[in-house]
């Protein structure tokens, strides 16, 4: 059960029937894993804190000035208290310290992809924070603390946008910008390289880093799943587009 970095892009996604959504459904046909880790962007924790419980999440509409139609999507995935636990051990084992979350809903950087990959909601879902101000070697360490969860078929997605510049956006541009590519293209020559060191240090050596990460919410999520993979393997882009000439959707399977 191979860890996924998947863009949640748009909330719109929840609704819209496009190539990226067909990729998602496609994505989620090809797994059926017992349950669902995911580090989520629009989770803002110190401690890494888990979702513990065992009934229905409520779905949760962070966001504002959309259609109503997206305030009227439901995602009622339960959750499970037992693999809680299992990633909470992982992480304490590994000197991670870890807090959990009883009444916490589901929010659109979760339930916006998996209505698409799961529509049913049908497996049970662990939703864990991220912190923007840990170090990238800190990022990976939390998903190397998680690799074992792929050999017991739960899969581990982290759920962010690696080209995240709001500011930047253009509303109905096609083209994707040429620095956001040369960002992206970086990234994954790193990776393919398995340069991890040069990672870490994207701030100081990838190009347009400023631009691309002027906040790292939606980026480290990429690192927390890319730790959680196995070190040996190459990684995989499974899809890659550019929405409003700036906002990536690469999403890669470590």
């Amino acid at each position: 059960m191979n860890p996924l970095f998947l863009a949640h892009g748009s909330p719109m996604l929840a609704v819209e029937q496009n190539e990226y959504s067909q990729f998602l459904k496609q994505t989620g046909a090809g797994l059926a894993p017992d349950a669902i880790v995911i580090f989520t962007a629009h989770w803002e924790t110190e401690a890494v804190t888990i979702s513990s419980k065992d009934d229905e999440y409520e779905t949760i509409y962070d966001f504002y000035g959309f259609p109503d139609e997206l305030y009227q999507v439901k995602y009622p995935a339960k959750g499970s208290t037992k693999v809680a636990a299992l990633v909470g051990q992982l992480l304490s084992e590994n000197g991670i310290p870890v807090a959990y979350d009883t009444e916490r809903g589901l929010d659109h950087g979760s339930w916006t992809m998996l209505k698409h990959m799961f529509p049913k909601a049908d497996i049970p879902v662990v939703q864990v924070s991220v912190n923007p101000y840990r170090s990238m070697q800190e990022q990976y360490k939390i998903g190397e603390a998680l690799r074992s969860l792929s050999s017991q078929n739960i899969l581990l997605i982290g759920s962010g946008v690696t080209v995240h510049n709001l500011r930047a956006v253009n509303w109905g541009q096609k083209e994707p910008e040429s620095w956001a590519v040369e960002f992206d293209e970086w990234l994954i020559e790193k990776m393919n390289k398995h340069d991890i060191n040069s990672l870490f240090e994207y701030e100081q050596l990838a190009p347009h880093a400023k631009m691309a990460v002027p906040r790292a919410e939606h980026f480290v999520p990429l690192y927390i799943a890319l730790g959680s993979g196995n070190a040996e393997a190459a990684p995989k882009v499974i899809y890659r587009s550019y929405q409003f000439g700036t906002l990536s959707y690469l999403s890669m399977q470590f």
